[in-house]
């Protein structure tokens, strides 16, 4: 395992997300926005967070969607990558020998096409000690007929992780898509199946076009809006399961200060993640991770175990 467990118990700010998953800090940055995290690893201290989550493994090298993948938004961006990465073995021979040497938590995030596919990948990946836990895409809202399809069923979400913990002791985060009728139902669905924890949003499906050319922006047509422009909306679901389920809650959309990092807390996230806001300050996670410290270690502040989910309403 990584060092850092050693250090949590030192910090006002350090929280456990249960079976192993102990964070010296409650932020993490989400997966898709670090890759594997070398580079990010040379701009930030990667030590001062609670973790990462890395880029999506799926059992193939993916190409990902044609360009123009990426656009930029009012309060945000859009993208339609498409789960673009080295594939399993790729991963296992070249970036895990990386993550072995960082000094926080890695969490690896996981996608597929069909449910072999990801008990495929974590088969494979428990022999690498360094993983603490795996994120389960179960949401990506710009690849046709594959993950997405999971994420919107109750009962597809039910199957696969009832599948996915007969194979591993390891903490299992699902990661849930606002674009459903009840995000809730999924997530109880995840808990009944054995989850350890749940994390929301994803992006929200979304489109930008071009009025000159009479074109969308995207090759892809849609693809996942991001950024701050959703806080509003993930703040709202994070609430919702947050009094549906008994299982850490890690939330996440449109964090950018340490001011959102705190609603998220307040409103029910035992941890948060930091997306989009990577590429525009890769300080950002160390940045607020610094100030989440300061505030529970002032005396006259609550502690973060009373703070998560203590919004007063009514």
């Amino acid at each position: 395992m990584t060092r850092y467990t050693e250090h949590n118990s030192t910090r006002s700010s350090a929280v456990s997300l249960g079976r192993g998953l102990d964070l010296r800090s409650p932020v993490l940055l989400a997966s898709g926005t670090v890759s594997y995290g070398e580079e990010l690893n040379m701009l930030t201290d990667l030590g001062k967070i609670g973790g990462i989550v890395t880029k999506a493994i799926s059992p193939e090298l993916r190409t990902g969607n044609p360009p123009q993948r990426i656009a930029e938004t009012p309060c945000g961006m859009i993208n339609a990558i498409g789960l673009a990465n080295v594939g399993l073995d790729r991963f296992v021979a070249e970036k895990i020998p990386f993550l072995e040497q960082l000094d926080t938590a890695v969490i690896v995030n996981i996608a597929g096409k069909s449910i072999d596919d990801y008990c495929t990948v974590i088969e494979r990946l428990e022999s690498c000690a360094c993983i603490n836990a795996y994120e389960i895409n179960l949401s990506c809202p710009n690849v046709k007929g594959e993950c997405m399809i999971m994420g919107v069923s109750r009962d597809a979400t039910f199957e696969i992780i009832s599948k996915l913990r007969t194979i591993t002791d390891r903490h299992l985060m699902v990661k849930l898509t606002p674009n459903v009728t009840s995000i809730s139902s999924i997530a109880l669905a995840a808990e009944e199946a054995g989850a350890d924890s749940v994390s929301l949003i994803n992006t929200l499906v979304g489109m930008a076009v071009d009025y000159k050319k009479r074109k969308p922006l995207l090759a892809n047509v849609t693809g996942g809006l991001s950024g701050p422009a959703i806080k509003p909306v993930a703040l709202a679901k994070v609430w919702e399961v947050y009094n549906a389920v008994k299982i850490p809650v890690v939330g996440m959309g449109g964090i950018s200060c340490f001011q959102d990092a705190m609603e998220f807390l307040v409103t029910g996230s035992r941890a948060i993640q930091i997306g989009t806001m990577n590429f525009v300050d890769p300080d950002i996670g160390e940045t607020i991770a610094d100030a989440i410290e300061e505030f529970f270690t002032a005396p006259e502040n609550p502690t973060i175990e009373e703070y998560v989910g203590s919004l007063i309403v009514g």
